[in-house]
């Protein structure tokens, strides 16, 4: 099975640009690392992202979680936020798609 995750959250308005800088930290690491069979997308709305991860390979998000940036991103977090992470996280099975590398 895959998964999919979605996170989405607030930043308090002083500490988006942050937010934003240590998240960015955190795709250099995946690009320098290249993990395959993973999508990771970042999206922002104002104060508000959106996290979306998408693992072809297997039901775990730890291609990003331990990674240094991505602790280094999640040590203030809650400091950070003016509403809290929501995840939803599913194990998903991919039946057809366009751009994750799989059709």
């Amino acid at each position: 099975m895959q998964r999919l995750t979605m996170v989405r959250y607030a930043t308090k308005p002083e500490a988006s640009a942050e937010n934003e800088r240590l998240s960015r930290a955190v795709f250099d690491q995946i690009r320098t690392e290249a993990p395959n069979d993973i999508a990771y997308g970042l999206f922002r709305i104002g104060d508000e992202f959106i996290h979306l991860f998408v693992n072809l390979a297997a039901d775990s998000s730890d291609v990003v979680t331990e990674t240094s940036a991505f602790h280094a991103y999640q040590a203030d977090l809650a400091a950070r936020c003016a509403t809290p992470p929501q995840p939803t996280r599913l194990t998903v099975e991919l039946i057809d798609s366009y751009g994750l590398g799989n059709g």
